[in-house]
């Protein structure tokens, strides 16, 4: 392990300050720091967030790894009185105060005044005071320990509390907790007044969340009036709530046991001197009102159109602009069925899935016949809407770049609520390097220009009615994208063609299906002959082979002389000066240069599932697994002969002069987080790609392939600079076709919005099944997870509420390149770390 000594001396330094901190500087005398809470459940101790939530005081907030409390001393850092305290300063030595307003001016004096006095706020506003022991919250914290005990069944509950003081104005409080027996449910019974609720309850009985000998729980019964509201507002019960259920308990001579009664009122109906009480009825939908262009000028005139569809009656103001289909399947409330409150649910949802409404307002009208007339009244958005945006932006590479990205989208384009979406990009930029190969270098040498063609449709664009597959509450869409790029850059140069027609759909709010029917990718690359000047690690390996042998007085030139010198050394018998292994450099370097150079044709068909089990955005204790499979190219092999295509040199069919490619590949990414409380959160990520190639193809395309490191992988490598295996390869672009990855991070609050984060990051790529056959870089067997890279290191984060600004520092644990000597902890200081910014957390 190299680290410097200076480096060591500031650590040790910085942590022995932090240690040797006054923490009860800012205590009052005859008052305790309270330093630790323990918890006592019948002589057990209990540590779980949820028990500590319970005690109205916990000791300052530390810093998870190095146990310091930092925001107290932050804290006690702060002056009391600072204001008085720099007039004081000012008139401690005499002349002072003339002298510096003399030299500062009075508004400068004061202004200092003012920053030192600011400062000192940000002390205290961004510290935390010391957390005083206080014995009335002490008393109230086991009132509170008490409570919850009681409300989840043990009723003979006992709790006490200990202040344990010390002499150095610290203290910790024990709290003691004797449950005894919890009670349990016995005997559970019903007394339904209506006699439809009582119906439909004993239907639904067998979910029911109070069940016989379960530990009495007050949260139950909760659920449990919610589970029973929710079965009857979608059972057509229109006029049903909570409040008309209670709970009997009875535990008098029961023995521990608690006896339940089940209660469910009449309706109550009010009128200006009683409340009269009726059976509650079944509610059926009458009508479905569906108004296609309301607003707030609109209401109260006459309807010009209207349309009756499968029993829903539409009207517009205007001319409606819609198909009666396309804003039927996005409404679940249907004309002639029961009442279901969450049919109005899914319609809001469907409705706002459409992109062409803004948020609607639906509305239900009692009739005299026990029925309901509902009203959906839809305010459109614009048919155009059209958005410009430049952007200015620099780079390693670049050092100056202009972008405009102006868009247009089309709404309602067929009548059927689809969406066109047509986009643009341009740009132009100044690299800092002439790297081309012109004998001029333009100030401006960096452009693109593109253009993007999406259209979305809210249904399955198939031959035949899918309805039965994929019910309309799963959100079919359909979508279809024709995109194309043409770079002139520093590098190759590249011309791209895309073309995707993809379905969409959710069988439930958690799991996400999507299909690419067809994923059509075309590269093209315009200046092959500059790729010496772009991947200068190559150029560098086959001219020191070319002075070696004395093939070249001088440097190759490129293009001539590297294409030349391959020729050379690649045609026909090897040169006699030329040593086996000097041959396998240059073999090596010309098959990566016949890859990234070659133009690619993917023909593929992939699908990829998601579920997400966050409940929210601020749901911090969930996990989401990914799965994607991807074929490509099997349609093309399959019809090859049938449509006369021909094979290249290499026993390669072509389409369109282009050797297709074909593989089948899978990825299979799992996340979890577990929180731990107070902004206390560990996160993992495991992550498994495979891409096979085989049929028409011996390697898999660049674009497809995987590469290791960067600020959301291995953050202890660069983006493209880890692997394979374990070679020592010090290419550009370092990619493979088999990829695994683990990462564990502990994510800890600072102070305020300042978070930090510990982590290790571990994993590489390596080449299988293809015609790589170096075996530093190849997966052979279990031994090459000996090959797993390990990176380990710190960062912060600070939340801007829209996202988060992250820097993390990575430093090499254990570096697989170091193949016959020890691997641990070679580079691990900060002159070799990787320092990463990035947007968002990594996962």
């Amino acid at each position: 392990m190299k680290l410097q000594f200076p480096k060591i001396t500031l650590l040790v330094l910085i942590t022995t300050l932090l240690i040797s901190c006054d923490a009860v500087k800012r205590v009052p005398e005859n008052q305790h720091l309270l330093t630790k809470n323990t918890v006592l459940i019948n002589g057990k101790k209990e540590q779980t967030e949820l028990i500590n939530n319970l005690l109205y005081q916990e000791p300052n907030i530390k810093i998870p790894v190095i146990g310091t409390p930092l925001r107290l001393h932050i804290y006690n850092l702060a002056r009391n009185n600072r204001d008085s305290l720099f007039e004081a300063w000012l008139d401690k030595t005499p002349n002072r105060r003339e002298r510096l307003t003399k030299r500062l001016s009075k508004k400068q004096l004061d202004k200092l005044k003012k920053s030192a006095v600011g400062f000192n706020d940000w002390l205290r506003k961004t510290g935390e005071a010391p957390v005083i022991v206080n014995e009335n919250k002490a008393k109230k914290s086991v009132d509170r320990l008490k409570a919850y005990h009681i409300s989840n069944g043990w009723f003979d509950v006992e709790a006490t509390y200990k202040i344990n003081k010390k002499d150095n104005k610290r203290a910790d409080v024990e709290y003691q907790v004797e449950t005894d027996v919890p009670y349990v449910l016995d005997t559970i019974s019903e007394k339904i007044k209506s006699p439809i609720v009582d119906s439909i309850y004993q239907r639904s009985k067998k979910h029911t969340l109070v069940k016989h000998n379960d530990q009495y729980r007050s949260s139950n019964f909760s659920q449990e009036r919610d589970r029973i509201a929710n079965v009857m507002r979608n059972s057509g019960v229109y006029h049903f709530n909570q409040d008309y259920i209670t709970f009997e308990m009875d535990t008098i001579g029961t023995n521990k046991k608690v006896n339940i009664e089940v209660q469910i009122q009449n309706r109550s109906i009010r009128t200006q001197d009683s409340i009269n009480r009726v059976p509650f009825k079944i509610y059926k939908i009458k009508d479905v009102n569906i108004i296609t262009d309301y607003s707030f000028e609109n209401r109260g005139k006459p309807f010009q159109d209207s349309i009756i569809y499968e029993g829903y009656k539409i009207y517009g103001y205007n001319k409606i602009k819609y198909r009666p289909k396309a804003l039927t399947n996005a409404v679940f409330i249907t004309p002639n069925t029961i009442f279901k409150d969450s049919d109005r649910t899914l319609t809001y949802r469907h409705l706002n899935e459409l992109r062409t409404f803004k948020y609607p307002n639906i509305e239900y009208i009692e009739n005299a016949d026990n029925t309901l007339t509902d009203t959906i009244r839809l305010t459109p958005l614009k048919k155009f809407s059209l958005d410009f945006s430049a952007d200015v932006s620099q780079s390693n590479i670049q050092t100056i770049g202009f972008s405009l990205n102006p868009s247009l989208i089309i709404r309602n384009l067929f009548r059927g609520a689809e969406t066109l979406e047509i986009s643009a990009i341009g740009a132009i930029g100044a690299s800092k390097s002439a790297s081309r190969n012109n004998t001029e270098d333009p100030f401006f040498d960096i452009n693109e220009i593109g253009a993007n063609l999406k259209l979305t449709i809210p249904r399955f664009f198939f031959p035949f009615n899918t309805e039965k597959i994929i019910p309309k509450y799963m959100s079919p869409s359909t979508r279809m994208s024709l995109a194309t790029t043409s770079q002139t850059n520093i590098g190759l140069d590249k011309q791209t063609f895309t073309g995707i027609f993809n379905y969409n759909w959710q069988p439930s709010a958690k799991v996400t299906n999507s299909l690419d029917v067809f994923n059509i990718q075309y590269v093209r690359n315009l200046n092959i002959q500059n790729y010496f000047n772009v991947y200068k690690t190559s150029y560098n390996s086959l001219n020191d082979v070319s002075l070696d042998i004395g093939y070249s007085e001088s440097d190759l030139d490129i293009p001539s002389g590297t294409d030349a010198f391959l020729n050379y050394v690649l045609a026909g018998s090897t040169p006699s000066e030329v040593s086996s292994s000097q041959l396998s450099t240059v073999n090596a370097i010309n098959e990566r240069k016949n890859r990234l150079t070659e133009n690619n044709l993917i023909l593929a068909s992939n699908f990829s599932l998601t579920n997400d089990e966050r409940s929210s955005l601020f749901d911090e204790d969930f996990s989401i697994f990914r799965f994607k499979l991807e074929l490509a190219g099997n349609l093309a092999s399959s019809l090859s002969d049938v449509m006369g295509l021909k094979k290249n040199a290499n026993d390669k069919y072509e389409l369109f002069n282009v050797a297709y490619s074909q593989y089948v590949k899978t990825e299979l990414d799992y996340i979890k987080h577990w929180n731990l409380g107070k902004k206390n959160i560990i996160a993992t990520r495991s992550y498994f790609g495979i891409a096979i190639p085989y049929g028409n193809s011996n390697n898999i395309p660049f674009s497809k392939s995987f590469f290791a490191g960067g600020a959301n992988d291995n953050r202890a490598w660069t983006a493209y600079r880890l692997g394979p295996g374990s070679s020592e390869s010090s290419n550009e672009f370092n990619e493979a076709n088999l990829k695994l990855a683990l990462s564990v991070e502990q994510r800890f609050n600072v102070f305020g919005k300042l978070n930090g984060a510990v982590f290790v990051d571990a994993g590489n790529i390596w080449n299988v099944l293809d015609d790589v056959t170096d075996e530093n870089s190849t997966f052979t067997n279990f031994s090459s997870l000996k090959d797993i890279a390990v990176g380990s290191g710190f960062g912060l984060r600070y939340d801007f509420s829209f996202f988060v600004f992250r820097f993390d520092i990575g430093f090499k644990t254990y570096d697989p390149s170091y193949q016959d000597q020890n691997r641990w902890f070679n580079d691990y200081n900060f002159s070799n770390a990787v320092y990463n910014i990035g947007i968002n957390y990594p996962f």
